[in-house]
């Protein structure tokens, strides 16, 4: 089994289950009357054109997915849900898609967001300003590669990130990305299917207060002590020790037998390091005999800490559209199967039908790639090194004149 037991349990969930949206981008450009581009986010020159393929290597052809096809461009597009997703007691939330990076990924954008709006959304506006309710998903540039898990918190105004970071894939086949939003208030995500990180809101998310503060009525008494060493009161600086030079001049070096002082100055003998001199004088250092240990200033119960029993409630309001907004250096990512539903069992089994049914097919057909062009690459460095092995030295060295 693929799934944790956190997602097992799960599993025992009410059979009527609901899909909110479902996308595979199997019918060419007719993706296009589903999905509206952000033609009013930046200017033309700046937004990258999606494409429809299935990539350089796939399992199956007629299975495409949307691809960004320009570097350095960002790219926004965005679909109405099916019907309306509203954060309910009992009521889960998963979303999962997949995204492939063909192009070596080295720095850009992969995640999803999960948007509220309603009828006012404005897709030809849609961006990064544009308030929402989740956004997951792989983002990679430099040495930061992770998986962004950020969910909005009306309480405070804030969309908050996860505070350790989860790893993502960063090769060049296709992964899929899961993210299980409980109504307990825990959450889990999987990558392929299996688990990289769940637990509980409150200690992942800072949704909430601490529930301790430092008693602001108390404060380090003035006379604590909290010096572990002091300075030795009998260890005295040894006299003379200051007087003793860092550099002394060499008793090994002669005058030059040619040196004239008229000509050359009075000649000086070269200095050496002077193995007397133990650098400036620091005093030995004993415990100290009052040290009483660092202060720790005491704590009280937080009068301001309050639990929220609907941290997971993300779509109080209700969530109606789903889309990207990226910026990516290098293009190449292509998006596919996408699923919002209310079922993690409702997602295993879309997964099965599509990510899982092609997944191996991809690697193979990618690791064949990767030997053909590895050969390639040995062929023509053979290449190169026979035209050298042809050439005389007198030829290599002509060569080098030019």
């Amino acid at each position: 089994m693929r799934f944790s037991v956190l997602a097992l349990l799960s599993l025992v969930a009410p059979a009527a289950s609901e899909i909110f949206f479902k996308e595979q981008f199997n019918d060419g450009e007719g993706y296009a009357k589903r999905w509206a581009i952000s033609s009013k986010w930046k200017k033309p020159a700046e937004m990258g054109k999606w494409e429809v393929t299935a990539g350089e290597w796939y399992g199956d052809k007629d299975d495409t997915g949307i691809k960004t096809s320009e570097d350095a461009k960002f790219y926004g597009i965005s679909a109405p849900m099916e019907s309306t997703f509203t954060s309910g007691e009992g009521k889960d939330l998963v979303i999962q898609y997949s995204v492939k990076h063909e192009q070596k990924i080295d720095c850009g954008g992969a995640y999803i967001k999960l948007l509220p709006g309603g009828k006012s959304f404005n897709a030809p506006k849609f961006g990064g300003d544009t308030p929402y309710a989740i956004m997951f998903g792989p983002d990679i540039c430099g040495s930061t590669k992770r998986t962004h898990v950020i969910l909005n918190y009306e309480k405070k105004k804030e969309n908050l990130l996860i505070n350790k970071d989860i790893p993502c894939e960063k090769d060049q086949v296709s992964h899929l990305y899961t993210l299980l939003l409980k109504s307990d208030n825990t959450f889990e995500v999987f990558v392929d299917n299996k688990s990289v990180r769940s637990g509980k809101l409150e200690d992942e998310f800072d949704f909430l207060l601490d529930k301790e503060i430092k008693d602001p009525k108390q404060s380090k008494p003035s006379d604590w002590v909290d010096e572990k060493q002091i300075v030795d009161p009998e260890d005295k600086k040894p006299e003379g020790y200051d007087d003793i030079p860092a550099e002394i001049p060499d008793p090994e070096a002669e005058k030059p037998e040619d040196w004239d002082d008229e000509d050359d100055g009075e000649w000086e003998a070269p200095t050496i390091d002077n193995p007397d001199y133990k650098g400036p004088w620091v005093p030995k250092m004993i415990p100290n005999p009052d040290y009483k240990g660092e202060w720790v200033h005491p704590m009280i119960p937080n009068p301001d800490y309050e639990h929220d029993d609907k941290m997971y409630a993300v779509c109080a309001d209700g969530c109606t559209h789903v889309g990207f907004e990226l910026w990516q250096v290098k293009a190449g990512s292509i998006f596919d199967d996408i699923i919002v539903t209310d079922s993690l069992e409702e997602a295993q089994k879309f997964a099965e039908e599509t990510f899982f049914k092609k997944k191996d097919g991809e690697k193979t057909m990618f690791d064949a790639a990767q030997k053909k062009e590895q050969e390639e690459m040995e062929a023509a460095s053979g290449m190169d090194d026979m035209g050298m092995d042809g050439l005389d030295d007198d030829e290599m060295l002509m060569g080098d004149e030019f």
